[in-house]
């Protein structure tokens, strides 16, 4: 312990919220919501643990906020205006981290009417003024106002989310000021997340350069008269009454009475037996045991060694994992029966009709469900109680007997009753696939749920930092459940010695896929409630969950594909490739083989030494496209050359030869699957084979498109959202340029040429369509001079002039970042969340990244809602006007084909352009037309 007085103040509102968004929703055994409380005593608890390890307190207190209003709403109505109300299941949760607090033995302050940044400042400034060092811990950039030293005794921080030491120097380099002069910056910024209205238009570097050029606030605002005509000075004149409100608002105050005297803040050790009973009540028992077992326990402690208060049923809950689970029975494989007769096979369907849920999944020769033969199938009607049907079981050899089974057709017949009962809800993990192989035997399943979509819809992206990772069933289960599966590797085998799931024995097939089915009924007794909780049952109700039948079906229909133009392509793309080849051999003066990155690197760098060459940790050039465009930039005519090689090798791989390879022999025609997580937005992903990145206004990849073909007698119609994410755009930052624009047709991209350059050319166009898109996904002045082909300053002046011109999408992009930073999450306008667990992230890389992401995550997001919403309703809406034969084959990103007679291309138009145009309604009233550009032809190219 130090010799001196060392106060620690924790901001302890900062960690509330910093907890309730880390983790999952958890509740203790008595079913109350304690997911922040138990990120917060963790957090509580590291800090000790980091405290006692290096310079400890002699003194702590943790600071709360009071409540939601404080005096400053009655200098300014609106302030924290802006803030929606707490979730609804933290709210119950605000007193139980009070008791959490106390049951470490610590002061917890609160003062009605004050923030505790206030209550905060005045502890610090009395400690201070006793010769007391004060270290707060907090990352609050309001707190740094107080760092600074005074008659030996100094005022840190400690920013615990980035583990970091902050005082004079950090200070600096953040603001570009002193501790004295950060409320004059943060008053010429204002603060969107407080509604503290500062001088719009002005940002953190023009905010720090006004003061560091003027001395202070007051000064900066007296010299804008004398300032040259421009925006800067006509808003610190305008708007100087907001900005010295602000100046008010972000002044902390430093003489609040004390009801804590400092004395009371000593710390005399924490005695363990309030901390295990507050444990040990709200079923904490991962940190019971570390307490009883000294292991990690807070730092001084006397005595470590506490009375048992462990709830019996409750769980483990370890950091960021998994929620405590209900008193459910340990997974017990030897209690599941396989059912090898009818009068069980009923029994088991009167369970479920009886459970009104059932969970269910199926066993096959195949993961292309198109192709896959149903091996068997398995329920479970809740923990414990599940049930495997072989229907496919053969002998491992020619000699093997066949093991007693339903047959086949007879037990689909007994099932379809219940998978086709509105009465049962039926839940599957990934049921897309199960659906699509039971459609193959005649057999329909509605209604359902499925646990991958539950999951995404609550945890896309988390698992950047482990704490949502991703949705297969694996994952799920080692998170959710703590227990981990059977691996069918484990059954089947690997490589040549794999065998097929007919070949496994009865009783381990059992154990297998019962354990599936039960593990998917308790996953989805644990998810489900979740989505009201965390408000995610609109997007999963209204988009995600009607879309998997819908996907489903456009998988089964497939493309057809025209495979003899896919080989004359395949060999004319060889033909150039060699000719390709030739040139880049006499352009290097020696053969090698070009799709050696190693070889190419050596050529490139040091056979014809180019400069700019950089190797990596394994020693050799880097050679990816960057590198590479970078060269042919520099006139390099082989980095042009290798360029067009790779994209014609790339194409000729992945789709002339491959699609061949793809085509089902069964229907002749290309089924592609579609992932409903694939992408953390919300997008469609497509796979085996991917049809959504063939290049869109390349000659070649209209060449490719013409190889997707109609039948006989019939057209693809392609319908494609026009520019939709610059209309969402236009309509979330609220733009009246461009909504404007959207709104007569105009060409959006010579209106914005128009607006920055003041002229409209071909150039000027060309620039503004790069920028339109350049902005909205957060790209630096560095990228957009790559794009451009221009100086970095001049890039950023570009930009400066685009903010200028569009001042909402700046508002937009700080506020979007502002939004994230402080909830670790971004939103549609349908409610879908994504998490951006990395966005304060210490490396600069990771935290830039993510910051992009969340710039557009939200408009590309509402793009993906929006198409989907369309997807849901085409086929009721066709039917509707007596088109139920019209087909939709594929969804590629903003565009959706079908098939059709072609008679019917003219009835079918309107009914299609219809349901794409309103699909945001009723649920969001945009302000910008949504516009949709249609085709049909004989082939997909054609078609555009």
């Amino acid at each position: 312990m130090a010799d001196s007085n060392h106060l620690y103040l924790v901001d302890g509102s900062s960690y509330i919220f910093r907890a309730y968004h880390r983790l999952p929703p958890l509740t203790d055994p008595e079913g109350t919501p304690v997911g922040a409380v138990y990120g917060y005593t963790t957090m509580l608890w590291k800090l000790a643990e980091d405290l006692d390890k290096a310079e400890g307190p002699t003194h702590l207190a943790v600071i709360l906020d009071a409540g939601s209003t404080s005096f400053r709403n009655d200098i300014y109505d609106l302030y924290k205006a802006n803030r929606p109300p707490p979730p609804e299941d933290l709210v119950p949760q605000f007193p139980l981290i009070r008791d959490a607090t106390r049951a470490f033995s610590l002061p917890c302050i609160e003062v009605a009417g004050f923030e505790a940044d206030d209550l905060i400042a005045s502890y610090a400034r009395v400690a201070q003024a006793q010769g007391w060092n004060v270290t707060i811990v907090s990352s609050d950039k309001d707190l740094m106002q107080l760092i600074g030293e005074s008659g030996g005794a100094r005022v840190d921080m400690l920013d615990t989310m980035k583990n970091q030491r902050i005082f004079l120097d950090e200070v600096a380099e953040k603001f570009g000021v002193g501790p004295e002069l950060v409320g004059d910056v943060l008053a010429l910024m204002g603060d969107s997340v407080d509604n503290i209205p500062g001088i719009f238009g002005i940002g953190p570097k023009t905010a720090t350069k006004l003061i560091q050029d003027h001395g202070s606030l007051t000064a900066a605002l007296d010299a804008a008269e004398a300032m040259k005509p421009s925006k800067l000075r006509e808003r610190l004149i305008e708007h100087r009454k907001d900005a010295e409100l602000s100046r008010i608002l972000v002044t902390l105050k430093e003489d609040c009475d004390l009801p804590v005297p400092l004395d009371d803040m000593k710390l005399d050790g924490v005695p363990p037996e309030p901390l295990a009973a507050f444990l040990g009540k709200h079923g904490f028992t991962s940190l019971l045991r570390r307490l009883d077992s000294g292991s990690g326990s807070p730092s001084r402690t006397t005595d470590l060694n506490p009375a048992r208060a462990v709830n019996a049923g409750a769980m483990a809950a370890p950091e960021g994992s998994r929620q405590p689970l209900p008193e459910w029975p340990a997974i017990d494989l030897t209690r599941y029966e396989c059912v090898q007769t009818r009068e069980a096979l009923d029994r088991w369907i009167a369970r479920a009709f009886a459970a009104r849920a059932v969970a269910v999944d199926t066993e096959t020769t195949s993961l292309d469900a198109m192709q896959a033969e149903l091996v068997g199938i398995s329920l479970s009607t809740g923990p414990g109680e599940a049930c495997y049907i072989p229907l496919g079981h053969y002998g491992s050899d020619m000699f093997s007997e066949k093991p007693v089974q339903i047959d086949r057709a007879e037990a689909l017949a007994a099932l379809q009753p219940l998978l086709a009962s509105d009465a049962v809800l039926k839940v599957f993990q990934n049921g897309k696939y199960d659906l699509n192989v039971l459609a193959r035997y005649g057999v329909a399943v509605h209604p359902i749920d499925d646990t991958m979509i539950i999951s995404f819809a609550l945890d896309a992206g988390r698992g950047q930092e482990g704490i949502g990772g991703g949705h297969g069933m694996d994952e799920l289960c080692g998170r959710h459940l703590g227990h981990t599966p059977i691996p069918f590797k484990e059954l089947c085998g690997t490589g040549k010695k794999a065998i097929s799931f007919g070949e496994v024995p009865l009783d381990r097939a059992t154990c297998y896929a019962a354990e599936d089915a039960e593990v998917t009924w308790r996953l989805h007794a644990l998810l489900k409630p979740r989505l009201s909780i965390e408000g995610g049952t609109r997007v999963y109700e209204r988009v995600d969950r009607p879309l998997i039948p819908v996907v489903a079906q456009m998988e089964r229909h497939g493309i057809k594909v025209d495979r003899a133009r896919l080989a004359k392509l395949s060999e004319e793309f060889a033909g150039t490739m060699a000719g390709l080849e030739g040139e880049i051999h006499a352009l290097a003066g020696a053969p090698f083989t070009i799709g050696s990155p190693k070889q190419l690197g050596d050529v490139l760098f040091d056979t014809l030494g180019y400069k700019g060459g950089r190797k990596g940790k394994s020693g050799q050039y880097s050679t990816d496209q960057a590198i590479l465009e970078g060269l042919a930039a520099q006139g390099a005519e082989i980095a042009t050359k290798v360029l067009e090689w790779r994209q014609l090798s790339k194409l000729k791989s992945t789709y002339t030869d491959a699609l061949q390879a793809a085509i089902n022999p069964e229907t002749g025609r290309v089924h592609t699957s579609y992932s409903l997580v694939g992408a953390q937005t919300g997008r469609l992903s497509s796979t085996d084979p991917n049809l959504q990145n063939i290049p869109i206004r390349t000659e070649i990849g209209r060449q490719i498109r013409e190889a997707f073909v109609a039948e006989p007698g019939h057209v693809l119609l392609a319908a494609d959202y026009s520019q939709i994410e610059l209309r969402l755009a236009a309509h979330m930052a609220d733009v009246p340029q461009l909504k404007e624009a959207f709104a007569n047709g105009e060409d959006i991209h010579a209106r914005t040429a128009r607006e920055m350059f003041g002229e409209v050319n071909r150039d000027t166009r060309a620039r503004a369509k790069t920028v339109n898109f350049a902005i909205l996904y957060g790209i630096s002045r560095w990228g957009l001079a790559s794009r451009l082909g221009i100086e970095a300053d001049e890039a950023q002046a570009i930009i400066d002039t685009y903010f200028q011109r569009f001042p909402g999408i700046q508002r937009y992009i700080h506020e979007t970042l502002e939004s994230v930073r402080a909830c670790g999450y971004s939103e549609t306008l349908f409610g879908r969340k994504t998490w951006f667990p990395r966005i304060n992230a210490k490396n600069q890389a990771e935290r830039q990244g993510s910051e992009r992401a969340a710039i557009n995550a939200p408009i590309q997001g509402t793009s993906a809602d929006i198409i989907k919403r369309a997807m849901v309703r085409m086929q009721p809406a066709l039917a509707d006007a007596g088109l139920g034969h019209v087909r939709m084959l594929l969804q590629v990103h903003d565009e959706l084909v079908f098939e059709l007679p072609e008679g019917d291309v003219a009835a079918a138009r309107p009914v299609i352009e219809r349901v794409m145009a309103e699909a945001a309604l009723p649920a969001v009233r945009l302000d910008v037309p949504l516009g949709i550009e249609i085709g049909a032809g004989a082939s997909w190219g054609a078609a555009h």
